[in-house]
């Protein structure tokens, strides 16, 4: 299915992150992957950002971006089409969830589906730990400067709290 305008569109935001491998291409790669995605477009792309490693901090430092997308695909759906992409570039996920802080070639994180607020298994947006990642509020804020975390407030108050000193811009990307 191809993007129409006629379709109802929702605002979302999905943190990039590898780690292994040509991790600035396999972001560029995926964020095409989302802009070709059902019912989807891309309408920016943040710089591409290395990070040290979080929770696991005995592997290689990621790059991070962030892009901004308008859907007509529902968070669940969206989320899927996520998945697909991760997989297509070689992630396999867990079952049991024990490699979600690992190495991995691609990890796409669902951050915000416009103010929406979902508790669900597999599926809670805002991520619940956006407020606490400046290598995910970084490349937010520098493409949506005003974003608003929902039941937090301000994203830039998010991260006037945390650490960001670690984190360094590789380059701009064309958008």
């Amino acid at each position: 299915m191809t993007w129409t305008a006629s379709a109802p569109s929702t605002v979302a935001f999905v943190g990039l992150g590898s780690n292994l491998g040509d991790s600035a291409e396999v972001l560029r790669a995926a964020a095409r992957a989302l802009d070709i995605a059902p019912q989807t477009r891309l309408l920016r792309l943040s710089s591409l950002y290395r990070t040290p490693a979080w929770g696991v901090t005995e592997q290689p430092d990621f790059v991070n971006a962030v892009a901004m997308l308008e859907t007509g695909l529902s968070a669940q759906h969206l989320l899927a089409a996520m998945f697909a992409i991760e997989r297509e570039a070689g992630r396999a996920r867990r079952a049991d969830g024990s490699d979600r802080w690992g190495p991995r070639t691609l990890d796409l994180d669902l951050l915000l589906y416009g103010d929406a607020v979902i508790d669900e298994p597999g599926l809670h947006v805002p991520h619940p730990h956006l407020h606490e990642r400046a290598f995910a509020l970084v490349p937010l804020l520098e493409i949506a400067p005003d974003a608003v975390i929902a039941r937090r407030g301000p994203a830039r108050e998010a991260l006037q709290c945390i650490d960001a000193g670690a984190i360094r811009r590789l380059d701009a990307v064309d958008n």
